[in-house]
């Protein structure tokens, strides 16, 4: 019964005026599908079983790394 009384004693607006946006809205991850030869595979599952973070997760912070700091690739 008592929530009932809860739902009854709420306002009938909300005052979001003072609210903080979401930090997280506009960071969702977006699926995507790659080819990565084995031995890389190999390297960042490794990673993985030292650190006990996901492979996928360990690609993405690298991949992020990499675009944080602005990294290019040197071709010969």
């Amino acid at each position: 019964m008592s929530d009932v009384k809860d739902v009854l004693d709420m306002p009938a607006e909300v005052d979001f005026s003072h609210s903080q946006p979401n930090p997280y809205v506009g960071k969702v991850r977006r699926r995507v599908t790659i080819n990565i030869d084995g031995e890389t595979v190999d390297y960042f599952k490794a990673e993985s079983a030292r650190t006990g973070i996901p492979y996928q997760t360990i690609i993405n912070m690298y991949l992020s790394e990499c675009r944080d700091q602005e990294k290019h690739l040197a071709f010969a």
